[in-house]
């Protein structure tokens, strides 16, 4: 089975940066959508990010496109995500998530999740 490994979580102050990391175990993933959710306190997971697995096509949740960006290394099996001016409510548990279909924007098509990082943004 594959796996999917997030790093890169922790304790930052409102407005710093954050860079997540995720790597996957197998080549085979580089041909799926990969991306990111988040489930805040309290509140059901949401999607954050997707980058598919050809033509480079992003996409993200429209409230937050403005301050994180997805990355991917097809190489290396990674896919980041970098989280600029962090605001409180960014405070989630992100997790890596992979989909073997053409998007990643809901919970029905992702097939493999990650272990989840926190990500605390204090005020």
């Amino acid at each position: 089975q594959v796996q999917l490994v997030e790093s890169g979580g922790g304790v930052v102050p409102a407005g710093d940066s954050l860079r997540l990391s995720c790597k996957y175990s197998d080549f085979s993933f580089n041909t799926h959508v990969m991306g990111w959710f988040r489930q805040p306190p309290g509140k059901e997971r949401e999607f954050v990010a997707s980058s598919a697995g050809t033509g480079n096509r992003v996409n993200y949740a429209d409230s937050l496109r403005d301050r994180f960006t997805i990355y991917r290394d097809f190489y290396q099996r990674i896919v980041e995500l970098e989280m600029n001016s962090l605001k409180p409510e960014d405070t989630a548990v992100y997790y890596c998530a992979a989909g073997a279909g053409r998007t990643l924007d809901s919970e029905a098509s992702v097939s493999s999740w990650g272990q989840g990082t926190q990500v605390t943004v204090s005020s």
